[in-house]
């Protein structure tokens, strides 16, 4: 639980740094090329990248030593970290429904850190494996899709398919049992977590460029939470400590909602003080 909430604290702060540099790469105008150029200059975008990465190792050992359904609902509690960092590096105002929220997410992963059992100890079957696979392909022609609908379909369909995509790589970390070379070249669940990241950060990008961010990243808080923590119970044998079972499920569904409710945050606003319009997006 230490690494699933670590993975969270980089992912969070990482949103944060990025936005910041974002802004002042925005300075001088210029192409999306340009801009990123300007950004990859700034110590607290690489820093940003850096978060990335050290918050993706942190997944990966999370994942290989609890339950799909834990780690997936710590993840999405990153964006209580944003809001909190935005709060203090952006001038960002939260309501006090937005504290509550914030409050409410810890609690939810308080619950789910004490009901939690190990992670589940049956072996991912070759089917499953190319099902991931599948569903990562999936993934991809939803994003061909969902970019061609009306702007209120289009940020919901997208956010979901990146959160399917996300899912998909969840899942696939607990199949892969070996890192020898050979073995992983011919495990379809390799494949699965490249093509499903990929797909997942692709469809994230468009959503959030193309439609409502608080729209898209609640997609994504649900499509990246619930089907993973599915499949942990039902095929990977992910269980939770004796007689805590109602536990586990209470402090999941708490930890969602309250991500949810800050979903706003899932993409840090590009200036202090940012305002929600009616329409739910960042102005």
């Amino acid at each position: 639980m230490v690494c699933a909430l670590g993975a969270a604290v980089c992912f969070g702060t990482a949103t944060v740094l990025q936005a910041v540099a974002a802004r002042a790469a925005k300075v001088g105008g210029g192409g999306d090329a340009a801009l990123l150029l300007r950004a990859l200059r700034q110590w607290r975008y690489l820093a940003g990248l850096g978060l990335d990465g050290l918050g993706f190792v942190f997944q990966i050992a999370a994942l290989r030593s609890l339950p799909i359904y834990a780690v997936g609902a710590a993840l999405a509690s990153s964006l209580a970290v944003t809001a909190v960092v935005a709060a203090r590096l952006l001038g960002v105002r939260l309501s006090g429904t937005e504290w509550g929220a914030v409050g409410v997410v810890c609690a939810g992963l308080a619950m789910l850190g004490l009901a939690s059992g190990a992670e589940g100890d049956r072996a991912g079957s070759t089917a499953l494996k190319w099902a991931m696979l599948g569903t990562a392909g999936a993934v991809l022609l939803l994003g061909l899709v969902g970019g061609r609908l009306p702007e209120r379909g289009r940020a919901l369909t997208l956010g979901l398919g990146a959160g399917f995509g996300f899912g998909v790589v969840e899942v696939a970390v607990r199949l892969i049992d070996s890192l020898s070379p050979s073995t992983l070249v011919a495990n379809p669940a390799t494949y699965a977590l490249l093509v499903g990241g990929g797909a997942a950060f692709l469809l994230l990008t468009t959503a959030l460029q193309r439609g409502s961010v608080t729209t898209a990243t609640a997609g994504l808080v649900i499509g990246e939470t619930i089907g993973p923590a599915v499949v942990g119970v039902v095929w990977l044998g992910d269980r939770t400590r004796g007689g805590l079972e109602w536990l586990a499920v209470l402090g999941f569904v708490v930890a969602v909602v309250g991500a949810l409710a800050l979903a706003r945050f899932g993409e840090a606003p590009a200036s202090g003080g940012g305002a929600v319009d009616g329409a739910g997006e960042l102005g």
